[in-house]
């Protein structure tokens, strides 16, 4: 998913319950939150510390650096149809942005696109996985049943990921990049395993 920077969204209220604190594998607590317009720079300082593999495997080729325009509409959602759920470490006045998953709409009304990126040194502490579900389950909570990513088709964690958690309906790789169009199971994400 490549921002494309537009009109800014009226944004509707802010879903505080959607916040709320998640624990690393490894102990370590860090909040989980939507997105805010003020989290602008924060998006750029983020983007400025990924390596360049996940800098590519998130916005499917090489972006060195997250221009104003692109920060700003990243973080103007309307918490509807366009809705981003923020990681964040230290102070309350000044957090430090250590991950974000969004989805954004697409020519479906029922259908929305998924991404999402975790700094490199938070990877591999269940961070992904945790996002993941609850941007998922807050997607259908306002209405949104099914989902489409494209994603590389070599990034084996984030392909598992969604295999695992969810119902993929379609599934179709062209020029290296893999497109899924999936849905959640009836009770919602799950820690079930393939084939269960």
């Amino acid at each position: 998913m490549s921002p494309t920077p537009k009109a800014a969204t009226e944004a509707g209220p802010y879903p505080a319950d959607l916040a709320r604190e998640v624990t690393c594998r490894d102990g370590v607590r860090v909040r989980m939150r939507p997105i805010r317009p003020e989290d602008a720079p924060r998006l750029q300082a983020l983007h400025a510390r990924l390596s360049r593999t996940t800098i590519y495997q998130r916005f499917l080729g090489a972006t060195p650096r997250l221009p104003t325009p692109w920060a700003r509409f990243l973080a103007e959602v309307d918490y509807r149809g366009r809705l981003a759920l923020v990681l964040e470490r230290g102070l309350d006045a000044d957090p430090e942005l250590i991950g974000v998953g969004r989805y954004e709409p697409t020519a479906e009304p029922d259908t929305a696109e998924v991404a999402f990126v975790i700094e490199d040194r938070w990877q591999g502490k269940g961070l992904g996985t945790m996002l993941f579900t609850a941007l998922l389950t807050a997607a259908r909570d306002r209405g949104i049943h099914r989902f489409r990513a494209d994603v590389l088709a070599d990034n084996r964690r984030m392909l598992d990921l969604i295999t695992r958690f969810t119902c993929v309906d379609s599934r179709e790789t062209r020029d290296a990049i893999t497109s899924l169009i999936f849905s959640l199971p009836p009770a919602g994400p799950t820690t079930r395993t393939k084939g269960a």
